[in-house]
This record gives C-alpha cells, structure tokens and sequence, in this order.
C-alpha cells in the first residue's frame, strides 16, 4: 500500500497519461520527461493498444523504465513511415512550447520581430503537420506569462483561430485536446475554441493560475483538482517506470 501523497510531478504525469485514454491503436509521441511517463503509465492501465517507440526508430512491445532499453521489438519505424502515421492522424503527440496564446496557436522557433528575433529556438520543425493531421497535446513545465502570451512571436503550432481562417481542410483532422502544466490541466472546449481551466493540481488556485497566465482564461464556475492517481498508478510511476524520479527533477515538490 502506497502510504506517501502524491507529488506535484505525479499529478502531472498522471494528467500527461489521461490524455491518451481511450485512444486506441495510435502511436503516442511524447516530447518531455514527464509526457513520456505519462505514455507509458497510460499504456500499462487504460490504454493498453497504444503504441510506444524508443525514441528513435522502433516500436516496442514493452514498457520499459526512463532511461532503458527495450527489451522487445515489435517493428522497425523508419521516417518515411512515422510520417505517414501523422499525415493519416494515426498519432497523439505531445509537443513543447516556448510560447502559446489563448487559440492554441504554438511557437518553438523564435522570441522577438522575425526580421530580426532576439532568441533562436529549435524551428518549426513538425509543428503545423503535426497540428493539422493528428491530434496534439501540450506539456509546459513552468506555466508563465512568458510562455502564455496574448499573440505568439511566430506561428508553428496552428491554433484553432489560423485553422477556422485557413480553409475547411486545414479544420478537417485538427484538434488541440490538452494542455497540462505544473498548474493544471486545460483544453479549448469553448464555443469559441479558446483555451480554459479544466482542473487544478492539488495545492494551486485559480487565482495562481490568472496570474501566470498572460491573457483571458475561460474558468469555469467549479474548478474541479485533478484527480488522485490510485495506488497502483504509484507503484507504477515509482517502481517501474520512473525508479529514479526524473519527473522531480522537470517539476520539483511545490
């Protein structure tokens, strides 16, 4: 019986996993520590046909702990076919942001006028493929007005806004489910698909949350916590797929 509470870190892997319950057979790519948790706790409970890779280029069969190596294969994924899996919306990835407004609209490419930007980052890379293709999640440790910010430096992540104006083929496949940071948990199940709080981590207010986030949340009139991760969701985190608590170290104790 698992006795100590859960941590901070723990509610968000478990609010990671939830957002790949009940979605059958498709390929889970988490960017993150503790997405990448979250995967592997969602397929060892409620979402047992997911697929899982190493990272790299294969599928496997296990579950394997943070940081080891597969012990079973189950087929090799070479680009060329994980790019067919997003284009044919047969993945949930969850991505980074260095920034995110109130659409859902996502930059990982640069901070500052695209004529002459002040910080570099990684580039669009696979963003608007991914958001126009294939379901997509976000996962922002540090939940901040620097990374929640009324209009993004640059767009990679198509947000609910872009997508309406773009066409009705850009709205066909694409679906921003979740949101989840060391705060809570949020989604876009607005009437105008913009961002609201869906529940709070144990320990943090609403109030926290305004603050931190740099325009206007829908919140509704309860907001419920996140909910409890069982005592076999623990032992599972703790035992056998995180025994060396990296999640601690991407969201420390509160």
């Amino acid at each position: 019986m698992i006795t100590t509470k859960a941590t901070r870190a723990e509610y968000c892997v478990l609010a990671c996993a939830e957002a790949w319950r009940g979605a059958g057979e498709v390929l889970a790519s988490p960017m993150g520590t503790v997405p990448a948790i979250g995967a592997r706790l969602a397929k060892l409970t409620f979402s047992p046909e997911l697929l899982l890779t190493d990272g790299e280029a294969l599928l496997v069969g296990d579950v394997p702990a943070v940081g080891a190596k597969a012990e079973v294969v189950e087929g090799w994924l070479p680009y060329r076919q994980h790019l067919a899996l997003v284009a044919t919306g047969r993945r949930h990835v969850m991505m980074g942001a260095s920034q995110l407004d109130r659409h859902g609209n996502q930059n990982i490419s640069c901070i500052g006028d695209w004529d002459r930007p002040v910080r570099q980052l990684l580039g669009v890379r696979g963003a608007p493929v991914n958001t126009l293709n294939n379901p997509t999640s976000y996962w922002v440790p540090r939940h901040s007005r620097r990374v929640f910010v009324e209009r993004v430096d640059m767009v990679c992540g198509v947000g609910y806004d872009r997508a309406a104006a773009a066409a009705p083929s850009a709205t066909r496949y694409h679906r921003i489910a979740n949101v989840i940071t060391d705060l809570g948990a949020f989604d876009f199940e607005t009437p105008d698909r913009t961002m609201r709080l869906r529940s709070l981590h144990p320990g943090v207010t609403v109030e926290q949350v305004v603050a931190a986030t740099g325009f206007p949340l829908t919140i509704p009139g309860e907001v419920p916590c996140t909910r409890e991760p069982t005592d076999g969701e623990l032992r599972l985190i703790r035992e056998v797929i995180d025994p060396k608590g990296t999640r601690e170290r991407e969201v420390p104790p509160a």
